[in-house]
């Protein structure tokens, strides 16, 4: 059997690898992409580098991050609420949900927040000691609340004590001081 001698036998010799023959096709199309004037093996950091109008760059994927790419979902959460205005009650929300890691067990066993409103949370305390003790440390309480949950959330605190009871009984009352003196 005789052996073909063409022109395509003796350019590409039978003892060359995969590797060699990718190589030597890569720079035979550099070469004729340099012919046909192109610029040839300068990268995606060429500064020679077409962009689309307007200036983009194009949006598929590649070796950088995309804006396609998976994201944290805190991460997103915090986009949406931001668009959507929610970051005031977000930030009511942590003070309620977190006061017992935004003030200290301490403080949380004996106190609890009732309402937010208008920058000034309402906390009532369990005892008047507390409540005394509380208004002294107000401003350690508020510097902890705008750490933990936001500056500006919170501008001061309106501490009270326990609700004493009432006497009034029914829809009618009759004014004055009411039965005080029953107790000793």
């Amino acid at each position: 059997m005789a052996e073909d001698t063409g022109a395509h036998n003796h350019d590409v010799p039978r003892d060359r690898g995969g590797y060699e023959l990718a190589s030597k096709a890569l720079e035979e199309a550099r070469a004729a992409a340099r012919a046909a004037g192109k610029s040839v093996g300068q990268g995606r950091a060429s500064p020679t580098r077409r962009r689309r109008a307007g200036g983009s760059r194009r949006s598929w994927s590649g070796a950088g991050p995309d804006a396609r790419d998976p994201q944290p979902l805190g991460r997103l959460a915090a986009q949406i609420s931001a668009n959507r205005g929610w970051q005031a009650d977000i930030g009511k929300g942590m003070v309620f949900g977190m006061w017992d890691t935004i003030v200290g067990p301490d403080i949380a066993a004996h106190a609890q927040p009732t309402l937010l409103r208008d920058k000034v949370l309402h906390v009532q305390a369990e005892s008047t000691a507390w409540a005394t003790q509380l208004r002294y440390i107000q401003a350690q309480v508020l510097a902890k609340i705008a750490a933990g949950a936001g500056h500006g959330l919170v501008t001061s605190l309106r501490i009270t004590g326990p609700t004493a009871p009432s006497w009034k009984k029914g829809p009618r009352s009759v004014p004055g001081r009411g039965p005080r003196d029953t107790y000793g």
